[in-house]
């Protein structure tokens, strides 16, 4: 099967990643470049943006990851970033599978303009398998994990939901990722963010026949006891301005 190569180059996005005192506590430019080489036969003959993958979507997603799950090393970022991307698509997205991919990330000020330090990684779909767990709503694609920070994919069935509730110990940052759902009782488009405050209740309900689908940053990684059933009205938390351009599924 011939691959072929869609390339985002030159995305900065300024977020936290390092591992000393003055990389923690303040934001600094991250410059990544990616190559995804996957077949696009199909698109090309189809037309159809759901046959390849939306580069759009995608340097969102990279945005709310590098924004929300503060890194520490170059090298988990990039992994975390690659599973992500290499993962099958979830039953909620409507994407062609990525086969391949090379992804630098470079760090311009991280020596004070005397030089810039990057990491190029290259991987393949087979490197990325991530585990799925069975959950009363549908399903979780547990994508990374790592002492500070959880990525999963949420998968919501048809007529499910899942129900309000709160964290205490937990920062929660949700993208949907596809069109269809429900949050806190109101209609969301793809590419909404949420970054949800300790003791903020909120929910998600799925009234169409087809899975919906989530990502969701959890900082420390995800605690079972720490999702506490909430009861009352959902909190009015608003929605993350978007970044960059409109993002479709």
């Amino acid at each position: 099967m011939a691959l072929d190569t869609l390339r985002i180059a030159g995305l900065v996005v300024d977020c936290v990643v390092g591992v000393y005192p003055h990389e923690r506590n303040a934001s600094q430019p991250l410059q990544v470049d990616l190559e995804m080489r996957l077949n696009t036969e199909a698109a090309a003959l189809s037309e159809r943006v759901s046959s390849t993958v939306n580069y759009a979507s995608v340097a969102a997603q990279l945005v709310f990851l590098l924004r929300s799950c503060r890194f520490r090393l170059l090298e988990t970022a990039a992994h975390a970033l690659s599973r992500y991307l290499l993962s099958p698509p979830g039953p909620g997205e409507r994407r062609a599978q990525v086969d391949q991919l090379r992804l630098t990330l470079t760090k311009p000020g991280a020596l004070r303009g005397f030089a810039a330090p990057s990491l190029d990684i290259t991987r393949d779909a087979s490197w990325a398998d991530c585990s799925v767990e069975e959950r009363p709503f549908g399903r979780v694609d547990v994508i990374h994990e790592t002492r500070g920070v959880g990525i999963y994919r949420l998968n919501i069935a048809p007529g499910r939901s899942i129900p309000l509730h709160r964290h205490q110990e937990m920062k929660e940052s949700e993208m949907v990722l596809s069109e269809g759902l429900l949050c806190q009782g109101k209609p969301v488009l793809p590419g909404t963010v949420h970054r949800w405050p300790r003791g903020a209740a909120h929910g998600y309900e799925n009234r169409s026949e087809h899975f919906q689908s989530i990502l969701c940053v959890d900082a420390p990684r995800f605690l079972p006891h720490d999702e506490i059933p909430a009861d009352g009205e959902p909190a009015d938390v608003p929605p993350e301005p978007p970044w960059g351009p409109v993002v479709g599924a």
